[in-house]
């Protein structure tokens, strides 16, 4: 698959253009449409949110071993239902403000300066082989249900990619298919191209 098969249609929209995803519950998630190219007749875009992105840890006591804790990225929904309000207080005090938005959370608000001793490294099993450290500025933590969280931002935007389907609506792709690792490296590479 070469670059030739594709075609940028990035110039056709204005830098700013903003769609709404949606996922699978229906809640939705504003994003800026960063690029868009043409493959095999469909439009793919590259969306970045709008919002910051919201992650929260906590630590999971490994059984084996009492003395060894993982940390952990919240992502069971009930656990975020239960924790959530205390969360989102946490934030509001530094004026930001928690969302339950559609395949992630958000805040909105300006974020406090970043600092060398906030930044996370986690190691994220991106495949059973490899490994990928993702860093992460920390926000704030707090207890809840005898646990402590901690909430960070990735300082990696996080990027979602679609297919413009007809009236403008947007699916986005969620499974790591091989053709979607190739256009998002041509949406990528064109967006660099265009920077």
């Amino acid at each position: 698959m070469s670059s030739s098969q594709f075609s940028s249609e990035s110039g056709l929209y204005d830098d700013n253009e903003i769609v709404t995803i949606y996922d699978e519950e229906g809640r939705s998630l504003d994003c800026y449409v960063e690029n868009e190219i043409e493959y095999d007749g469909k439009n793919y875009v590259l969306l970045m949110p709008i919002d910051l992105a919201i992650v929260i840890l906590t630590e999971e006591i490994n059984t084996d071993d009492e003395e060894y804790a993982e940390t952990i990225m919240v992502e069971d929904s009930d656990e975020i239902e239960a924790i959530f309000d205390d969360a989102k207080a946490v934030l509001g005090e530094l004026n930001l403000f928690l969302k339950r938005t559609g395949f992630i959370l958000s805040a909105s608000g300006e974020l406090p300066p970043l600092e060398e001793n906030n930044i996370i490294s986690l190691e994220i099993e991106e495949h059973i082989s490899e490994i990928e450290p993702e860093e992460l500025q920390f926000l704030a933590s707090f207890y809840c249900l005898e646990q402590k969280y901690n909430i960070c931002t990735p300082l990696t935007p996080i990027l979602f990619v679609g297919e413009r389907k007809k009236l403008g609506k947007i699916e986005v792709f969620q499974a790591e298919e091989e053709e979607l690792s190739w256009i998002l490296e041509e949406l990528l590479f064109e967006e660099y191209e265009e920077n």
